[in-house]
């Protein structure tokens, strides 16, 4: 039986958040000395066949997503762990990573039955959970968080709720650390993004014919058959230019819908990162987007697209008007965001 399997796998926590180059790195070593299992050894020597597999890198780790064709559940993930841990032991820039979590998350059958309907939702038992990190993990996820808040330059904390002389504003502390979020955000969002471009050429479909995207699968699904590869193409340059923006002093509001729609999933993306981090609980995330939302944007125009009808007259929401400038904020485009299909 084939099971889908997450495994993370984590620097020390005393490391460094990385950067962009070395996760690129860490990405490349990890696809490769993947690429080249053939099989893998279960208990009892029972072999174990990986099918397909994808890896997504981070600032504070990796998460392997992994198809593995196995007799048994708990083969699947015994097998995968020893391999996981001998493949880090023989990898020297790795040899210090550890595996903090290795399970099945879905089967054939889970997946069937969830598709069609017939069976109600598996309950996880608490010993299957994943582990949970440990205090020191989370200390240094949030020092990671407020460090990377400095290259954040395009608004000031009170665009996160904080209002010096306000005592039920926002802290300094939180905004700093919803700041430093929205820059792993964009990290994770271009990655994410490669990602999809990738998948989208090997498989030469749209994202409405492709059954696991990271971005695209975010973006308003009434579009999905429209979203080629070049349409991810272009949203990725759209985004670059964006994530530069936010780290150079002043704002412009977004100039086009794409740029809108990708301010829109960097706010998602720095919504995980703080729960990943075991912050969330603690910030009132409603009060702070909704200051975002008012520095950030010129309007919520952006949002009508993941509703019904579109309203008539709202301008740049039609598909092809997306990478259009806005002219009143800019009357240029980047070259390649005016490339058509052949």
């Amino acid at each position: 039986m084939e099971y889908q399997l997450i495994a993370e796998i984590v620097p020390p926590a005393d490391a460094a958040g990385l950067d962009a180059l070395q996760r690129l790195g860490v990405a490349a070593l990890l696809d490769e000395q993947l690429d080249q299992l053939a099989a893998v050894e279960g208990p009892d020597g029972v072999e174990i066949e990986p099918v397909d597999h994808s890896v997504e890198v981070s600032a504070t780790g990796a998460v392997i997503t992994w198809a593995l064709d196995a007799p048994a559940l708990v083969l699947a993930e015994d097998g995968a762990r020893h391999v996981l841990d001998e493949l880090l032991d023989r990898t020297e820039l790795l040899a210090d990573w550890t595996v903090r979590r290795c399970e099945v998350s879905a089967s054939d059958e889970d997946l069937e039955a969830a598709f069609s309907g017939d069976e109600e939702p598996v309950e996880i038992d608490d010993d299957e959970a994943a582990e949970e990190p440990t205090e020191e993990e989370l200390a240094a996820a949030r020092e990671q968080l407020l460090a990377s808040a400095d290259q954040l330059r395009a608004f000031g904390l009170e665009a996160f709720g904080h209002a010096p002389d306000d005592e039920d504003s926002v802290s300094a502390e939180h905004a700093t650390l919803v700041a430093g979020a929205f820059v792993q955000g964009i990290e994770v969002l271009t990655d994410e993004l490669f990602q999809d471009i990738q998948a989208l050429e090997e498989a030469e479909v749209t994202a409405g014919e492709q059954d696991t995207l990271w971005v695209l699968d975010q973006l308003p699904e009434r579009f999905a058959d429209q979203y080629t590869a070049l349409f991810a193409k272009q949203f990725l340059v759209s985004t670059a230019i964006l994530g530069y923006r936010l780290c150079q002093p002043g704002w412009t509001a977004p100039l086009s819908t794409a740029e809108a729609l990708g301010l829109h999933l960097i706010k998602s993306a720095a919504a995980v990162q703080l729960d990943l981090s075991g912050i969330s609980e603690e910030l009132p995330l409603e009060q702070i987007f909704a200051a975002f939302n008012e520095h950030a944007f010129e309007d919520l125009d952006h949002e009508l697209l993941f509703e019904g009808e579109i309203e008539d007259g709202v301008k740049g929401l039609d598909f092809a008007d997306w990478f259009t400038p806005r002219p009143h904020l800019a009357e240029t485009v980047h070259p390649y965001l005016a490339a058509t299909e052949d």
